[in-house]
């Protein structure tokens, strides 16, 4: 039998739009797109996407550490980026400095808007369980 495991950050988009941050079926979690927000689902560093990149990460860290799961446990990356050009290069080396030696599969798209004035990055995830933390 394979069960559900959902989790949540508490901000108020989430029961507003209905979803979840993540939901863990079998052994992998689904993790919708994460982006820079502080405690309360309010935007941090509009426009920085720098700041905005490390933001968001610390909030994937949060999500990993609900389930026990690490880094080297993603097997997969959208990133969704607002100045796609602009932005590449601190977009490569804050992934290489999340995920060090671990190459999890990604996509980059060039999006013209996402949810927050400001928000100029968004990431989603696939973890998977299994692999070795």
């Amino acid at each position: 039998m394979t069960t559900i495991d959902v989790f949540n950050h508490g901000v108020p988009a989430e029961s507003d739009f209905g979803y979840s941050q993540a939901i863990k079926s079998g052994e992998l979690i689904h993790v919708s797109g994460q982006l820079s927000h502080d405690e309360a689902g309010e935007l941090l560093h509009a426009d920085d996407f720098a700041a905005q990149l490390a933001q968001t990460y610390a909030n994937m860290d949060k999500v990993l550490g609900h389930y026990g799961a690490t880094r080297n446990q993603v097997v997969s990356q959208t990133l969704y980026m607002v100045n796609l050009r602009q932005d590449a290069a601190a977009g490569m080396a804050g992934n290489l400095a999340y995920f060090g030696d671990h190459r999890p599969a990604s996509t980059v798209l060039g999006v013209t808007e996402l949810a927050f004035p400001g928000q100029v990055i968004e990431i989603s995830f696939i973890v998977d369980t299994k692999l070795p933390a």
